[in-house]
């Protein structure tokens, strides 16, 4: 990138994550985050008045789903955005880490990257088994179908706004990561995936802590597969959104 300090922005989606959000906030390089917007899914807790206390801007998207809160924080992105940084409100990401996440991006020599927990170190029980077989799946069926290699779906990632609005965007739950990760291959963004840390989350998990929640997961992930590979006559043109400066 031509500038020397690219606006970074984090999109942190949330639902009941009252306790972990100071630690996922504290661990953001606040020399570098420009602005961290949570997006407040529904949330019974304390989640949106505690954000707003941290000094992050806050979301309000009723509708749930991982997938509608992401696109609720792309809404909301300032149109000056160069780099968008999407992590989990549960504290098992490592926030600290976001240097290394977006140095390939303001390098100019890529698109999109994904930290990968499969490539990095992982607290012992931070991924349950279903979670990283799902993983490996998805990552096997991505390889045969689009010839590109991935390592894992994980949450935390970076990518060029203007690359991110060009995808068009249209999941509304647990086909969010995979989506982005096929769509960037569809519309030839430069990807790359590096290292990242793994640890417990606080709190239980919404999808893999539970048995129906890891179905639902894993049958909307296949679904997402197979409806981009099969069902779609071409891929999607791209969206003519205004370029940031870069």
């Amino acid at each position: 990138m031509s500038k020397s300090k690219p606006l970074i922005s984090v999109i942190i989606p949330v639902y009941n994550e009252e306790q972990s959000l100071p630690k996922v906030i504290a661990d953001l390089p606040d020399d570098i985050v420009r602005e961290a917007i949570v997006v407040n899914n529904a949330s019974t807790d304390q989640s949106a008045a505690v954000a707003e206390q941290l000094g992050c801007r806050v979301i309000n998207e009723p509708r749930r789903g991982y997938g509608q809160a992401c696109l609720a924080g792309i809404h909301a992105l300032s149109p000056d955005t160069d780099i968008v940084v999407f992590i989990d409100g549960d504290h098992s990401d490592h926030g600290e880490q976001l240097p290394q996440l977006i140095q390939p991006i303001a390098s100019g020599n890529f698109d999109f990257v994904i930290g990968s927990r499969a490539l990095g170190q992982r607290e012992q029980g931070a991924m349950t088994p279903q979670a990283f077989f799902g993983n490996k799946l998805a990552c096997f069926l991505m390889k045969l179908f689009w010839g590109v290699t991935y390592s894992d779906l994980g949450p935390f990632r970076a990518i060029r706004a203007d690359a991110l609005h060009r995808l068009g965007m249209t999941d509304t739950n647990f086909g969010w990561t995979i989506e982005m990760q096929i769509r960037a291959v569809e519309h030839n963004l430069r990807i790359t995936e590096i290292p990242v840390d793994y640890r417990r989350r606080i709190g239980r998990s919404k999808i893999s802590g539970t048995v129906s929640g890891t179905i639902r997961a894993g049958y909307k992930i296949l679904a997402t597969i197979f409806k981009y590979k099969f069902l779609r006559r071409s891929a999607p043109s791209p969206v003519d959104y205004p370029k940031v400066r870069v």
